[in-house]
């Protein structure tokens, strides 16, 4: 087929064919010459029906009518005129026909217009003139919007913008935007353009336009108007959106927003909503009136959970002279935590406790000779984290909590490894303050210092999370703070660390505030002091700790700052401020006056903190510039580039609040990981395990399984540990067989092998019953005490085998405050359990779509209770209860649906 087929159709052709200008000619050659010309400036050569000459003809004659001196015969003209207008329907995709007729005519009524003297016909003019405008708006900036703006001000009782449709409200709303611009570059007055944009707000939002209505009221910076525009029908749309469009907006817009949305939730009586947008902005005022505000009782235990999973300190919950009841404390304290999470896993079938050899699956990895007799104390070390985080809350594995005293596992690890040991018992007995300190108690009288330090250990973890009456930590670990014997004291002092996270508690910060600030204790303990300071306070902006460590930065000499724990210190530094925002900027300027380069560190670590989880891009370009920053390095320095390592992982944590950030965040990773100095590559797996925690995306997991096998072993540690964080308590089985594979490939390296074995247990944790994602509530809320844990370890891992693989594995259990078990639990009035039947699915967001969508997709019907994903969202499959909570997560409360029996009836 060398020669080109003939086409079934005549080609596409750039000109008009002639013939028909042809036949235009002799048609209309009947001397309507002034028609022809006007014909020739609309589309040439377009053949009019009959109907359309008769509009164009009556168009113009109305033009030609408003040109007369008889000033009566305007307004019946200018009235006819808009009625052609407003009743002209055509195709949405094409200009309506009188505007197309009237555009050769826009110039002459605009030269006509500024003749006229004011009246109400002027103002009826410049209303129709700004119609017609919509078709110059290419060459004539802003008409529309001018000649409206001129007809409000002329009339008395001006017409509303929405009688001419909702594509000139479009118009208005678009223009409106570039003139307030405008008008604000050159300071003018602004509040006629706001009194139009809430005009036309309130008619997108009768029109089910709420994302634009939002969109202009933001671009005039009156979105805190919209609180009496919304109604019943349209404010869950409107919040819904406003919400989404937090993770772009710049501070302070997106707290006005924030705001905004939890008026118009409270003014609804919509507490669990409001109540989350309060966690999320972190206003104890807010939280302590939206509780208070909740008047049903019921409501009121539902929104304690709510605030038990944050972990806010009890303050906020009450006024000073009130005294709250039992059962709400309780609800607050997350007493029946253990107790649930138990019956949870015995529903699950999970209660059975796991050995090791049922994690490790040795008989399927390929077994090499020298297998485990390589390094035993370290494979017994390894042991005692994988049983711990895979029987964590369950208090019945068999190598700790159900060993008898002799045969405990304690005894089968050497000196420090005797404290990660014994401090396993305390993750193994999870959330039971009741069964867990009398267990935990028999290691404490031992005489081998570090089994003791373990113990002090446990103590902190198995409360980490529940609050008692009886405040045992603080009783059992108080007075070892002033130990001389350095693991007691470290094991004190992580044990309040952990037992009080995010309670800011006053009484511990005078219990811990002299170790920072005394110069005679050593930058180990000091470090790890306020650290633990930090967790108790975290994101709460306390002034007093803020100084008393930025204090002791300065008055250090350098070689304690030169010290592996430093960045400890200013991590802690750094966690006082998470997630507040501006709020650190006093305190990151009084860094810069630090000369040593451990300020660079402090800078970096105090800004990634403050804008954790707000997706802030500006933040994010930042960081970026940091990691390719290559200084003037001094002869034989090497604390430069660790602030580049934080950077990295300031970047995940920066980002991880919100889908598109995130998947942009890893793409820029891969490319650090292409171009990076070995301390940002050896970073980049931590940081990608961050932004992807209990949450194993196929992408992710087999970037990490390449770097897990890199030539350099560091990047490979670290690498396999992330595989854990993202696998972290889900069970995933893709997980686990890489994991097998990299254990018989790494046989012979003890420092990769203890990794891959850790990771196994990270990837079964709590058989699979525990996320340790520190989003909740919808991926809604960002847990603090959850990030301040995993911060934590990250950075310990930025120098592995100073920390971790050396004397100091028991900081894996930092962990702990972002363990949380991933359940949905259903209540009775009576706050029992009530099995009912849910849908649960992946979440779909459905923001700004029409109608009602579903929100889950994919959705398999279970029992309560159920398992929940990190992605997935559940929903009531029966109409016969009424969830107290909007979101199904967590303990929900439901309550019988008055109406449902009735249908029930009614079918029989």
């Amino acid at each position: 087929m060398s020669n080109t087929p003939t086409l079934p159709v005549a080609p596409v052709r750039s000109d008009d064919p002639p013939k028909k200008k042809e036949e235009e000619k002799n048609d209309k050659a009947d001397g309507k010459g002034k028609e022809n010309a006007s014909k020739d400036k609309e589309g040439e050569g377009e053949e009019l029906s009959e109907e359309d000459l008769t509009l164009r003809n009556e168009l113009e004659m109305l033009v030609e009518r408003l040109k007369e001196p008889n000033t009566s015969l305007h307004r019946p003209a200018l009235e006819t005129l808009r009625t052609l207008i407003r009743t002209s329907t055509s195709s949405m995709t094409s200009v309506p026909k009188p505007l197309k007729f009237l555009r050769p005519h826009y110039r002459d009524l605009q030269a006509l217009y500024e003749t006229w003297t004011s009246s109400e016909d002027k103002s009826l003019f410049a209303d129709i003139l700004s119609v017609l405008a919509m078709t110059y708006s290419d060459t004539e900036p802003r008409g529309t919007l001018r000649y409206r703006l001129l007809a409000t001000s002329m009339s008395s009782q001006s017409t509303e913008p929405g009688s001419w449709g909702h594509e000139y409200i479009r118009h208005l709303a678009a223009e409106l935007g570039s003139e307030f611009t405008i008008r604000q570059e050159r300071n003018d007055d602004k509040e006629e353009l706001r009194t139009l944009g809430l005009t036309c707000a309130e008619f997108l939002l009768l029109h089910n336009a709420e994302p634009d209505a939002v969109d202009l009221l933001a671009e005039l910076e009156i979105v805190d108007r919209l609180m009496g525009l919304v109604d019943d029908n349209n404010y869950a749309r409107v919040c819904a959106y406003m919400v989404s469009c937090v993770s772009f907006l710049p501070p302070p817009d997106d707290q006005i927003f924030l705001r905004t949305v939890h008026e118009i939730y409270i003014k609804h009586d919509k507490f669990p909503e409001a109540l989350a947008i309060a966690l999320r902005l972190a206003d104890p005022e807010l939280v302590l009136r939206d509780f208070q505000n909740a008047g049903n009782p019921l409501m009121k235990r539902q929104l304690a959970f709510l605030l038990a999973r944050a972990q806010v300190p009890l303050e906020w919950t009450q006024t000073e002279d009130e005294e709250p009841e039992e059962d709400l404390v309780e609800c607050l304290s997350n007493t029946h935590l253990a107790e649930r999470f138990k019956e949870y896993g015995k529903e699950l079938g999970a209660l059975e406790p796991k050995s090791l050899e049922d994690i490790y699956k040795s008989h399927l990895e390929n077994s090499r000779s020298a297998g485990p007799n390589i390094d035993s104390a370290r494979a017994n070390l390894a042991g005692s984290f994988v049983n711990a985080f895979v029987n964590a809350g369950f208090g019945n594995d068999k190598l700790m909590a159900g060993a008898s005293e002799g045969e405990s596992w304690v005894y089968k690890n050497k000196d420090h490894g005797m404290m990660s040991a014994a401090a396993s018992l305390g993750l193994s007995l999870l959330w039971d303050t009741d069964v867990g300190l009398t267990q935990v108690d028999r290691y404490t009288y031992s005489s081998e210092e570090y089994i003791k330090a373990g113990a002090f250990l446990a103590t902190g973890i198995l409360n980490c999370g529940v609050r008692t009456e009886a405040d045992a930590a603080l009783a059992l670990l108080g007075d070892h703070v002033e130990s001389k014997s350095v693991p007691l004291k470290t094991g004190a002092i992580v044990g309040l660390g952990l037992a009080y996270v995010g309670s800011q508690r006053e009484d511990l910060s005078g219990l811990l505030l002299p170790l920072i600030g005394d110069d005679s204790t050593s930058m180990e303990i000091a470090s790890l002091a306020t650290l633990a300071l930090a967790f108790i306070f975290v994101g709460s902006c306390n002034g007093e700790i803020a100084g008393t460590i930025l204090q002791a930065l300065m008055e250090r000499d350098d070689d304690a700052l030169d010290e592996k724990w430093a960045r400890f210190m200013v991590l802690g530094l750094a966690l006082l401020y998470l997630g507040c925002q501006d709020a650190s900027d006093a305190t990151l300027e009084t860094l810069k006056a630090i000369e040593h380069s451990i300020s660079k560190q402090a800078q970096v670590l105090v800004e990634i903190c403050s804008y954790a989880g707000t997706t802030n891009v500006l933040k994010v370009q930042d960081l970026l510039h940091h990691c390719i920053d290559h200084g003037e390095k001094k002869e034989g320095s090497k604390e430069d580039d660790t602030s580049q390592a934080f950077a990295v992982i300031g970047i995940a944590l920066i980002a991880m609040g919100e889908d598109v950030g995130a998947e942009m965040a890893v793409r820029q990773f891969n490319h650090l990981m292409h171009y990076g100095e070995p301390t940002i590559r050896k970073t980049v797996p931590l940081a990608l395990g961050l932004i992807s925690a209990s949450n194993p995306q196929l992408p992710i997991l087999d970037t990490l399984s390449k770097y897990s096998h890199d030539n350099d072993l560091a990047v490979a540690v670290n690498a396999i540990f992330a595989m854990g964080l993202v696998g972290a308590g889900t069970n995933n089985a893709r997980l686990a067989q890489m994991l097998r594979q990299l254990a018989s490939y790494y046989y012979k390296e003890p420092d990769c092998l203890f990794m891959v074995r850790i990771a196994q247990g990270l990837v079964h944790m709590g058989k699979g019953t525990i996320t340790i994602n520190p989003f909740f509530c919808n991926r809604g809320i960002m847990s603090r005490p959850a990030v301040a844990g995993l911060l934590t370890v990250l950075i310990a891992f930025t120098d592995a085998k100073s920390f971790v693989l050396d004397k100091y594995h028991w900081m894996l259990y930092y962990l702990v405050t972002a363990m949380y078990p991933r359940f949905l639990i259903s209540l009775d009035e009576n706050l029992l359990p009530t099995p009912v039947t849910v849908r649960v699915g992946q979440a779909v967001d459905v923001v700004g779509q029409a109608g009602k969508p579903r929100t889950i997709s994919g959705f398999q019907t279970h029992q309560t209770p159920v398992r929940l994903g990190t992605t997935d969202r559940a929903e009531l499959a029966t109409e016969e209860f009424i969830p107290y909570a909007t979101v199904l997560e967590g303990f929900v409360i439901l309550k019988k649906n008055p109406g449902w029996e009735k249908e029930d009836l009614m079918e029989l």
